[in-house]
């Protein structure tokens, strides 16, 4: 029963990982940082985080055309309840 149990576990948590949506961003590099690479899509300047685990194939330097593939993750929720309306 608990092999069944965990085997179920590591099922959903690998599912869960598994349906992060994932998005990209193609364009010049702006500026690069040790926790920051900066895109211009469009006139857009797009600044996304990174992180030691961040994979870079090949070297990263300003002006040359990137992809960076990424996610979005909530880092902090609000809830506001909606105030019902008079009948």
């Amino acid at each position: 029963m608990k092999l069944v149990t965990l085997s179920l576990i590591t099922l959903f948590t690998a599912s869960s990982f598994a349906a992060t949506k994932t998005y990209q961003v193609t364009g010049p590099v702006l500026d690069v940082k040790d926790n920051v690479i900066t895109i211009q899509k469009g006139k857009d300047r797009w600044e996304l985080t990174r992180d030691a685990s961040t994979k870079v194939n090949g070297n990263l330097k300003v002006g040359d055309k990137a992809t960076v593939t990424y996610t979005m993750t909530a880092a902090d929720v609000e809830v506001k309840t909606a105030k019902k309306g008079k009948k």
